[in-house]
């Protein structure tokens, strides 16, 4: 092991890179070791590397963040990292579109445009037969269009029903359901004009089109099914997330993002940042529940959790799930509260409880500049809050004040140590005091 004791400029002499394998003679003038220049050079470049990138992202952010997705297109936690990314600097992503899309993300128009590759059950040959005829005969006039112009050996049913569910079609025709009912129709309507074609024969209703050079007229006769109702959105959205791995579309948690941030300013992504038994509440989706029997016959759950930002894993051991297992099913939108773990180096949460979003309340105090400034008014606030307060770890409901100010209002979130247990009894205390209180649930627009 070698002890740098001092340094001196020895001008200029020959230094060897020391990531080789091979002996070197490191010895300068004197007895004097060489530095390691290797460290220096490879730390230069990965500092040049960095700043063309923030450069980029700076001045070209859509097509910066579309080649990081399609960079990183195989990664779902990474993609869901930067589609987060992508949000909170106001790119929206668009989902794919049959006659837009191409095989990888791309900016268009200030958005960026999903690509076909990262589309579950899409594979390379399907895309390179739906870019071909749409390169060949232009945009795609209807699903009918489509399959006449493909290889169906290639471009087959299931590559067809995940296109339809990801919403690839929507501009086509906006009903998923309905596409998925005319599929087989249209398909087996398809596959009998290719043999037509391959036996040199032309159908007697496609006369009319060719007449008037219309190809249009032969699509508008393909059959269709009966009439239906489109999926519900909950459903689009499922289908969304497991053709693509995330929600494009939509996201059932983007409607409550300023309410997020008031009960959980710490998002998912910044878990690993926490120390271990740290206390924390998040907003999340529930996608899927694992049911789990201990040894004593004890029953716990293994949730897989995300928001806007990420996902992770969350414990709910037998006491815990005794009280709140019935909340805990896949697709709700829940407020849990719990505490970082860390086994092995993995990071997970320890849920101590759970409710939906829809039945968590807050307090709302109301107050002018006037009060909001005045001291006497602050003190009193305080107090009654921290009466209210219980026991820390149960007090789970935040407290806000709704400053009015002529048409401005604006909202100040109390902290932590001011959240409360029972707001119903807050609400009375503030009002005895004078203070204009009420109760409101988390999940409304403020």
């Amino acid at each position: 092991m070698i002890k740098i004791v001092s340094r001196k400029s020895l001008g200029s002499q020959p230094v060897y890179d020391i990531g080789v394998e091979s002996d070197h003679n490191f010895i300068l003038a004197n007895g004097v070791v060489a530095s390691n220049c290797f460290n220096k050079s490879h730390s230069t470049a990965y500092g040049y590397v960095t700043y063309q990138t923030a450069y980029l992202k700076a001045n070209y952010p859509v097509e910066y963040m579309a080649a990081l997705l399609t960079a990183n297109s195989g990664d779902t936690d990474k993609l869901q990292k930067y589609l987060s990314t992508c949000l909170n600097m106001n790119i929206q992503i668009e989902p794919p579109d049959i006659n837009r899309s191409g095989v990888d993300f791309t900016p268009v128009a200030g958005k960026i445009l999903f690509g076909l590759s990262a589309v579950r059950n899409v594979g390379q040959g399907a895309i390179a037969w739906i870019l071909a005829a749409r390169n060949e005969g232009g945009e795609f006039q209807s699903l009918a269009d489509l399959c006449d112009r493909v290889d169906l050996r290639a471009v087959n049913r299931r590559t067809l029903e995940a296109l339809i569910h990801c919403g690839a079609f929507d501009k086509l025709e906006a009903n998923r359901q309905q596409l998925i009912q005319d599929l087989e129709l249209i398909i087996d309507w398809a596959q009998s004009r290719a043999k037509d074609r391959a036996s040199g024969q032309v159908n007697l209703f496609d006369w009319s089109g060719i007449a008037n050079n219309d190809n249009n007229t032969s699509y508008e006769l393909a059959p269709k099914a009966p009439s239906v109702a489109d999926y519900p959105p909950m459903e689009k959205l499922r289908w969304e997330k497991e053709l693509l791995g995330f929600y494009v579309s939509d996201h059932p948690l983007k409607s409550l993002r300023s309410q997020t941030q008031i009960l959980s300013p710490v998002n998912l992504s910044q878990l690993g940042d926490q120390k271990d038994n740290t206390l924390v509440c998040a907003v999340v989706m529930v996608t899927n529940v694992k049911p789990v029997v201990t040894k004593k016959g004890d029953r716990m759950a293994i949730l897989q959790i995300e928001d806007l930002t990420g996902q992770t894993e969350a414990v709910v051991f037998p006491k815990a799930y005794e009280r709140i297992g019935t909340s805990l099913v896949t697709d709700a939108r829940m407020v849990i509260w719990g505490k970082i773990d860390r086994r092995d180096d993995q990071l997970q949460l320890i849920v101590e409880d759970a409710e939906p979003i829809e039945s968590v309340q807050l307090v709302m105090v109301e107050l002018d500049p006037q009060q909001a400034a005045t001291l006497d008014y602050q003190h009193r606030l305080k107090t009654i809050l921290q009466e209210q307060l219980g026991e820390k770890d149960k007090a789970k409901i935040p407290v806000l004040a709704l400053v009015k100010s002529g048409d401005r209002n604006q909202l100040v979130r109390f902290g932590r140590q001011f959240w409360v247990q029972n707001s119903q009894t807050t609400v009375e205390m503030l009002k005895t005091a004078s203070f204009s209180a009420y109760t409101q649930p988390i999940a409304s627009q403020f």
